[in-house]
């Protein structure tokens, strides 16, 4: 009797096992930053060498990278891994952006701030500068690198905001291109390198697009990473995850089964019922998907929001489409108008008829 009455409560209270093994997990679709799947994501935690995505952007969107660096001193206090450049040595920006991103080199890291910003402390404020541009509510950068300092401290964010940075950072092609590249070879006046980057799901997952690794003692693994299947653009971030690449890949496979890209705004097609402020056309300058679940179509709802503007030029922003949904914004588009050349040559015409009138 003991052993049914044992069975009964085994069936009524099953065990819950986590299907990842993060501290920290989210999937978010990179063109429209809406969360698909996700544990804990807004828990602060030390995220290590995944803070090398920001490092890279920030030197992308502000400097030259054929600038030729000579290595100083301040190399000399980095540790863990990296490239192992050597004082006096000159190498391009273009060359340590990879070694940063493919090898982690913490020496890179500082020899880039270094050269950037003018100096690291002054380069760590760009990097929180853009944090707060990008939305990254929860994140503080104290270095370039990742690494703890000798009390304990090091570069704080979420899951949930380094998935922002990392479909803020994809937009951008050079980063595109570096963190998808699996062997590298640069050269500086002294070296030749060769490179083969740390992010092992280029090889093991096919549709692995880029990302970043990351470790310390203290932190534990983390990892960013992003895929596209079928035109669906994912990334995920894992936070103290020690099956991080099995988890990546997983989650990938769930999310790019779950949902279907639709299209929601054809620019083709577009035109706004019932408006009649405006005579010249209205449109938008690309065609809008959204990542859904089957069952979330009928959910979907568009909000249309319009200036009543009386003196516009060609190409003005006059309103934006709001896609919802129900309560939640998946993207906000910008609504153009586009002045009829035709009739604005007659009004021009016309206008010059009576200045002739009025010089008379």
């Amino acid at each position: 009797m003991k052993k049914i009455i044992v069975m009964v409560v085994f069936l009524l209270f099953p065990v819950v096992v986590n299907a990842y093994s993060a501290r920290n997990i989210i999937a978010m679709d990179m063109d429209t930053n809406r969360v698909l799947y996700g544990e804990r994501i807004h828990d602060q935690h030390l995220i290590a060498s995944i803070t090398k995505i920001m490092t890279a952007i920030v030197v992308i969107e502000n400097s030259n990278l054929e600038d030729l660096v000579e290595i100083n001193d301040v190399v000399l206090k980095s540790f863990g891994s990296g490239i192992y450049v050597e004082v006096g040595e000159k190498i391009s920006l273009k060359d340590l952006l990879y070694g940063l991103m493919l090898r982690s080199g913490n020496d890179a890291a500082l020899a880039i701030a270094d050269y950037v910003g003018g100096n690291v402390d002054d380069f760590v404020r760009l990097m929180n500068l853009k944090a707060s541009e990008i939305g990254m509510k929860n994140t503080q950068f104290i270095n370039p690198h990742g690494l703890e300092n000798n009390k304990g401290e090091g570069n704080l964010s979420t899951a949930y905001d380094m998935a922002l940075l990392s479909s803020y950072a994809m937009q951008n092609e050079i980063y595109q291109e570096i963190v998808k590249t699996k062997n590298y070879v640069a050269k500086s006046d002294k070296k030749t390198y060769s490179w083969t980057n740390k992010n092992k799901l280029l090889n093991a997952y096919d549709y692995t697009t880029g990302g970043k690794t990351g470790f310390t003692e203290k932190a534990r693994r983390t990892l960013v990473s992003t895929a596209s299947k079928e035109d669906k653009n994912v990334t995920i971030v894992t936070l103290n995850d020690g099956n991080d690449w099995d988890d990546h890949e997983k989650l990938y496979e769930t999310v790019f089964d779950m949902y279907n890209k639709e299209l929601i705004l054809d620019k083709n097609q577009f035109k706004i019922e019932k408006e009649n402020y405006y005579k010249d056309e209205l449109y938008i300058k690309a065609d809008v998907y959204v990542l859904l679940k089957e069952e979330e179509k009928k959910d979907v709802t568009l909000n249309i929001n319009l200036r009543k503007l009386e003196d516009y030029e060609d190409q003005t922003i006059v309103g934006t489409v709001e896609i919802k949904l129900k309560d939640e914004v998946l993207k906000v588009v910008n609504v153009y108008i586009r002045k009829n050349q035709e009739g604005s040559k007659k009004e021009s015409f016309f206008k010059k008829i009576l200045g002739w009138f009025k010089h008379d």
